[in-house]
């Protein structure tokens, strides 16, 4: 299942993940049945990727996160006992992980950013607020 994305969405998402220094991405966008789309992906890996193409409102980090309408956060996902972190996010080796939701101005949930490091890491405030303001340039266009 190899999928092709926008050129600027990778361009976009690749900027951030180099200013948070972190070593993977996803951006999930609403569709109009509610769920949550992939719309582009920085190191996955492809049977993962198959998993979270679709995602339900309420389920892992990044269902979570469009529920709670907060970030989700986990310091190493491999270890993480909070019930927030699924199967298909331990497959993808990392630890450190977020998922920031990108709210439109009326409150609506446009989509999910996520973002991943190899190591152990807890992601800031700061780091969740650059993330979610980042992260509405690609609603933007």
């Amino acid at each position: 299942m190899s999928q092709t994305y926008a050129d600027a969405d990778i361009a976009l998402l690749t900027s951030i993940l180099r200013e948070l220094r972190a070593d993977s991405g996803t951006l999930h966008a609403t569709g109009a049945d509610g769920a949550l789309h992939l719309r582009c992906a920085i190191g996955i890996p492809e049977q993962v990727l198959a998993i979270v193409a679709v995602v339900p409102i309420g389920k892992g980090m990044a269902g979570l996160a469009a529920e709670r309408k907060c970030a989700v956060n986990s310091c190493n996902i491999q270890q993480d006992t909070t019930g927030d972190v699924r199967p298909g996010a331990r497959a993808t080796g990392l630890a450190g992980s977020v998922a920031v939701p990108l709210l439109a101005a009326d409150g609506r949930v446009l989509g999910v950013l996520g973002v991943a490091t190899r190591a152990e890491r807890t992601f800031t405030a700061d780091d969740e607020r650059a993330i979610a303001s980042r992260g509405l340039a690609f609603f933007s266009a």
